[in-house]
């Protein structure tokens, strides 16, 4: 399929995607929200959950409540004790939750990323705010704002080529360790993990010297600018002194072509992705819920592009 000439600030790139089959997984991810395969195995699971489980038993399987984290993306917890509801009345799932059992299950819930089955990565990370705040802006308007506003960082790594999440972190601004030290460990878990990391994607904030020995160690090519206060003599990583030198001989636009630095846009296509299909703001009032939603936004967004791509 002939691809369509886009324009990305001042670059031009071919968006080569089979849009007919990519149409076709976009309409698909929408069934997700009424595939009830989780009712199917809905007593083995909690077998396996309860073995040797002393106290209270599970009476929900954790694929009931994983599917039930995505609806709530959308609804809030009494919504989804509706839902459950309705399952029940139709003989789909033998009992509902209510939503105390919801919300005990899923506040904190941090949910695990699944990685890919192949080992070569090109990897991006960046990092994104998220709002603890959804007071509506006419509110805000008429009566103005009470205090400052708190926001969760998320920092996330993708593959590039196949536009895979691989990690997510979030904290509440302030609270947390830097992007480029979240970065260096994103990188440690996959490599730890048997994927090899061919290269790694960054804006400027990943320009320090920890991370450029980090990937200079395991042999790992950087697309990282450095930064315009940037200075050789206080450099202590021989690696990030070539790089200041190499973007000073060649300039942006040259450094740019030859590191490819176009790669790192893969991550903020996700973070686009993702506020474009469930919004910025968060509903959680303490810091662990609010970090916990953040992150479920992520994997929610990238669960749903595999059941899509899986089932065309």
């Amino acid at each position: 399929m002939t691809g369509r000439p886009k324009t990305f600030g001042k670059r031009t790139y071919k968006d080569d995607r089979d849009w007919t089959e990519y149409n076709e997984e976009l309409v698909v991810r929408g069934t997700f929200y009424l595939d009830f395969s989780f009712a199917d195995n809905w007593d083995e699971e909690l077998k396996k959950m309860n073995a040797g489980k002393r106290g209270g038993q599970y009476r929900y399987p954790d694929s009931f409540m994983r599917w039930l984290s995505v609806w709530h993306q959308w609804i809030d917890y009494r919504g989804l004790e509706g839902i459950a509801r309705t399952l029940e009345k139709q003989g789909i799932i033998p009992e509902s939750a209510d939503y105390t059992t919801a919300w005990t299950r899923i506040h904190a819930f941090v949910p695990e990323i699944i990685l890919p089955s192949y080992k070569e990565l090109n990897i991006a990370t960046d990092g994104t705010g998220a709002r603890a705040r959804n007071s509506g802006r006419y509110l805000e308007l008429k009566y103005g704002r009470k205090g400052r506003d708190r926001y969760v960082v998320v920092i996330i790594t993708v593959d590039v080529k196949n536009k895979k999440l691989l990690k997510v972190e979030a904290h509440v601004e302030g609270k947390g360790p830097s992007e480029p030290d979240v970065a260096i460990r994103h990188g440690k878990g996959l490599i730890e993990d048997g994927y090899k990391v061919n290269k790694f994607n960054g804006d400027g904030k990943y320009d320090t010297n920890d991370a450029f020995e980090f990937w200079r160690i395991h042999k790992v090519r950087c697309a990282i600018p450095p930064r315009s206060n940037a200075k050789i003599r206080r450099t202590k990583c021989n690696w990030r002194k070539h790089e200041i030198r190499k973007f000073r001989k060649w300039g942006y636009k040259k450094w740019r072509r030859i590191r490819e630095y176009g790669d790192r846009l893969a991550s903020e296509g996700e973070m686009s992705g993702v506020k474009r299909e469930f919004g910025e703001d968060l509903r959680s009032k303490n810091d662990e819920s609010l970090c916990a939603e953040a992150i479920q936004k992520f994997w929610a967004y990238d669960l749903l592009k595999d059941y899509g791509a899986g089932r065309i």
